[in-house]
């Protein structure tokens, strides 16, 4: 005799109106997320990293871009996919739009995969979560690799289930090609292949599936790990030595997300990996009591699932899906413990957004399969709830600050207050949205850093950049960078030097008013285009 909560569950599927369990209905879906993509990918400027990417795109051929793409802590698809992209137009809009395209199709394809493992409602209610999850939406318009490494790896997930429910040596093939695509896409992909590896060998030994099958799996497998192999030996391993030009000349746990990393002897191991865990759903909801409700539905999920057999889709075993949801999460843990690849609250491990949600799609469908209309009901609120009172993860930019037409004044000011020749000096990040929007066919990449600066012709105009040390200006580092700069170039008293900053987290003006010691900086008076970015003019001496 079936166990009572399996048929119920299982029955579930049944209790939903036809026209929300059709493909169809989830299309209709799929067109919003896609509107509310392209509205959030248009209308706004370039941030750093966004200009930063193009800027290794925009070269004069397919292999400098490629050469170029060494300069990123990345693998070189959506620099490639943007050096082809940008022949066609160059606007903030266009060039957004293959992420928009992407993190839309994944919307789709996570529909599919919840759906063959965890039943059509799970799949719905997972469906409404990546479709208008703010922190999803947001990834899916901006120029990174995110929405790539999400779509391709949810295209892995797909069709390697479908592999084994049709026992199909063609999706296996598929599988492992989708699979290259997001290690080409984005480093965390190794700690995604290496769960969907393990998963794949539990399949195998459970389901004990044809020869050819196994020799397939087996084969695109090897594919993967070469490509695994060749990206280490040409860019993972320079990575190290490429350091000592990043901030602080210190290892990445120790200068970027350190409290991403465990650190011996000063965190706990149980409490990291439980407050780390928390930090992901508080990142994928974009609200903290949200994120921590979300973290323990999914843990909920994953009991149910280890503990009831046929919980889940009908051709899969719950206690494999239990598995399958829980192991990524595992082995980016473990990625942080070796302190090797950070894991909490960022974006850096949104790979895990599609176990997270499947996970609590599937505590949802379990609490309301009398009724499920109402865990859909439940998925709606939740992501109202989200989209408006959540907030996002530092940095960010308000939209209204972003707006493309601050950025178009900025660039007026600079042409109308700069004389010809004069010296404009911004700190490294502002330096991609001068080179983007003030001189684009400027690439300084050859001229060397000397002094801890350097400076190469923009436009009409001398243009000294600080180091990647200094990232972003603070009223300490500016007044160090002011005095070494002075010195070093042999200003005069009363050359002119104009201050631009642009981007996230820019308050220098500010600070240099209300901490500065010096008359000098706290007499100056900058033009605020929006609160991300400032011009004021400094005279030496």
């Amino acid at each position: 005799m079936a166990e009572p909560r399996e048929t119920k569950l299982e029955g579930t599927d049944s209790e939903i109106r036809p026209a929300w369990s059709a493909d169809s209905s989830a299309l209709l879906v799929l067109a919003l997320a896609f509107g509310m993509r392209l509205w959030t990918a248009s209308g706004t400027f370039l941030n750093p990293d966004e200009a930063m990417h193009y800027a290794a795109a925009n070269q004069a051929s397919l292999a400098l871009a490629y050469k170029s793409s060494f300069a990123l802590v990345h693998p070189p698809l959506l620099v490639l996919l943007l050096y082809f992209w940008h022949h066609v137009a160059t606007s903030e809009f266009f060039l957004r739009l293959p992420l928009v395209f992407a993190g839309t199709a994944f919307c789709w394809l996570v529909f599919r995969w919840i759906t063959i493992i965890l039943g059509r409602t799970a799949g719905w209610i997972g469906l409404i979560f990546v479709s208008f999850l703010p922190p999803l939406i947001a990834l899916s318009a901006e120029i990174r690799q995110y929405a790539l490494l999400l779509v391709f790896a949810a295209a892995t997930a797909l069709y390697l289930e479908r592999a084994f429910t049709e026992k199909s040596a063609r999706k296996l093939w598929l599988s492992a090609a989708f699979l290259c695509l997001a290690l080409l896409s984005h480093y965390s992909a190794l700690l995604f292949a290496a769960a969907m590896g393990i998963y794949g060998m539990l399949r195998m030994v459970h389901d004990r599936p044809p020869v050819r099958l196994v020799i397939s799996w087996a084969a695109g497998e090897a594919v993967a790990l070469g490509l695994s192999v060749f990206l280490w030996i040409t860019r993972l391993s320079r990575l190290g030595s490429g350091l000592a030009a990043e901030p602080g000349n210190q290892v990445w746990s120790s200068w970027y997300l350190p409290h991403s990393y465990f650190h011996p002897g000063k965190d706990n191991l149980f409490l990291f990996a439980i407050g780390r865990s928390f930090g992901v759903f508080q990142y994928l909801f974009g609200q903290l009591a949200v994120g921590d409700i979300a973290f323990i539905a999914f843990v909920t999920g994953i009991v149910l699932l280890a503990r009831h057999k046929g919980l889940g889709g009908p051709s899969v075993d719950s206690r494999q899906i239990a598995i399958l949801l829980a192991l990524p999460f595992a082995v980016n843990c473990a990625a942080a413990i070796a302190r090797v690849y950070p894991y909490g609250g960022s974006r850096h491990s949104v790979f895990l957004a599609m176990f997270a949600l499947a996970g609590v799609s599937f505590s949802l469908t379990w609490f309301t399969r009398r009724r499920p209309v109402w865990g859909l009901g439940a998925a709606l609120l939740i992501v109202t709830v989200c989209a408006w009172w959540g907030v996002p993860r530092r940095p960010y930019m308000l939209r209204e600050d972003q707006n493309r037409a601050h950025m178009i004044h900025a660039i007026d000011a600079i042409h109308s207050q700069v004389p010809s020749g004069g010296r404009i000096f911004a700190d490294y990040q502002t330096n991609f949205l001068l080179r983007h929007y003030l001189c684009p066919q400027a690439d300084p990449t050859a001229i060397p850093f000397a002094g801890g600066f350097k400076t190469y012709q923009c436009g009409a105009y001398q243009l000294t950049i600080t180091s990647p040390e200094t990232n972003i200006f603070t009223a300490a580092s500016f007044r160090e960078q002011w005095q070494d700069l002075v010195r070093l170039d042999g200003l005069k008293p009363g050359a002119e030097v104009y201050v631009f900053q642009a981007g996230w987290d820019i308050h220098l003006a500010d600070e240099l008013r209300k901490n500065s010691p010096d008359q000098t900086f706290r007499d100056v008076k900058p033009q605020s285009f929006g609160r991300n970015i400032t011009l004021f003019k400094l005279t030496a001496g």
